[in-house]
């Protein structure tokens, strides 16, 4: 009984921890690694990753990891009907989803669709743009 009550969150002794597979921080570095890519705060609270002044990655400052990006077309049905996943608010009409689990995806998994979505954002920008990076 007491084992199951402190896995549903219910009693959690003080040396019991979440491992996070990422971190807000992790994440941060990970989309500050791709060329070009920048961080702004927008809305207050919201740590926004950008390419050329668009967004590929949308997250909060808190813990535990909760973010949004870009999936292609395939994947985004399949994925937003996944547990922990959720069609992006305000962005689901292009393809954005929100991930409310942080341990849903491995740190490569996370990377990959990162690094995808910086992918899908930028093929966008126009091609001036482009060439000035």
């Amino acid at each position: 009984m007491w084992l199951a009550a402190t896995m549903a969150g219910f009693l959690q002794p003080s040396w019991f921890k979440i491992i996070l597979v990422m971190t807000v921080e992790q994440l941060r570095e990970f989309c500050l690694s791709l060329p070009h890519a920048t961080e702004d705060v927008k809305w207050g609270n919201d740590l926004c990753f950008c390419i050329g002044g668009k967004m590929f990655c949308v997250t909060g400052f808190l813990e535990p990891l909760k973010a949004s990006f870009k999936v292609t077309d395939e994947e985004f049905e399949e994925l937003s009907a996944s547990a922990g996943i959720v069609p992006a608010p305000y962005t689901a009409r292009y393809k954005w989803i929100y991930v409310q689990d942080s341990n849903r995806f491995s740190k490569k998994q996370w990377e990959h669709y990162i690094q995808q979505s910086y992918e899908l954002v930028k093929s966008k920008l126009p091609k001036k743009m482009l060439n000035a990076m």
